[in-house]
């Protein structure tokens, strides 16, 4: 495993070779995201989301220094821009808290079918925080996802669920803390980013958890599942991040929503929970205002 910011590829640079390397690293991230929804779901029993994200973050800085260790990169780790990380930290924190409150509260299905509305998420923050334009174009995907949440939430039928709201926070959470870490990767590596980004979440789960006096931890059984969860979270996004750099997002991101498919059947069968049409249709909207604002950005870019 590196921690070196890959290099970018283009649609022309990108091999038939490239893209089945994309297409294995993807496999790695769908299977990591939806084994962490699992554990997430069990470790809920007995823990809090705050104690999740404590011995999460712990574990974490454990494989973050090892890894840098062993590859050389802990001279990258360095204490500069530290109001940045602690605001993109911050942001993460309430994403994955949202986040694992969703996973013990809703079908699987529905939690990651939100979470898709990310990239727009980033899109919209983008324009206030980089100072991106927004074009008419971005305006309508952003409003084709809105309408596939509402979707699948279906408020209609009885009013919205407020566990959704949840998943609403992560999907703006993670935005959040992919503008902040857009904004440091121009001068920040990925291993120093990785390093605060796990020691201010264990600090702040280390506050949050012990606010009632009672830091909870995790059972004999529980520790292979917290385990799971440190190492599944690091190896997604360096599986999503080696594949963005054999093949272009709008290769990738179909690869990604497989997902949704592959969660909603782990749902069923682990959690007996009801295949919903309704959650397809919303989250294959949300997906396509994604796919259709990368493919139109990636012609803009090409084109200039």
């Amino acid at each position: 495993m590196r921690f070196s910011a890959p290099p970018s590829a283009g649609p022309a640079a990108t091999s038939a070779a490239d893209t089945l390397r994309a297409c294995l690293w993807m496999t790695g991230a769908i299977v990591s995201f939806s084994s962490m929804a699992v554990a997430g779901r069990e470790l809920s029993v007995d823990l809090d989301t705050f104690e999740i994200m404590l011995w999460r973050s712990l574990i974490g800085i454990a494989i973050v220094l090892v890894v840098c260790r062993a590859t050389g990169r802990h001279r990258d780790i360095r204490a500069r821009r530290m109001r940045l990380h602690l605001v993109r930290n911050v942001s993460h924190f309430a994403g994955q808290n949202c986040w694992f409150y969703a996973v013990a509260t809703l079908p699987l299905a529905q939690v990651f079918a939100v979470e898709f509305t990310s990239p727009l998420w980033v899109m919209l923050l983008a324009t206030f925080v980089l100072g991106e334009r927004l074009t008419r174009f971005r305006i309508g995907a952003g409003i084709a996802g809105f309408i596939g949440i509402l979707i699948v939430a279906r408020p209609a039928t009885g009013g919205i669920d407020p566990n959704l709201l949840a998943a609403a926070g992560a999907a703006l959470g993670f935005a959040g803390s992919a503008v902040f870490t857009r904004r440091l990767t121009s001068t920040e590596s990925v291993a120093s980013i990785l390093f605060w980004l796990t020691v201010t979440q264990a600090i702040f789960g280390l506050v949050c958890a012990g606010l009632d006096g009672d830091i909870a931890a995790p059972s004999a059984s529980g520790w292979p599942l917290v385990m799971l969860v440190g190492a599944a979270g690091l190896f997604a996004h360096f599986c999503l991040t080696s594949a963005l750099a054999l093949a272009p997002a709008s290769v990738v991101m179909p690869l990604d929503f497989a997902r949704l498919p592959l969660i909603a059947i782990v749902g069923a069968a682990l959690y007996a929970e009801p295949l919903d049409p309704y959650v397809f249709l919303g989250a294959a909207l949300i997906f396509c205002a994604n796919y259709a604002n990368i493919r139109h950005e990636t012609q803009v870019v090409t084109n200039r």
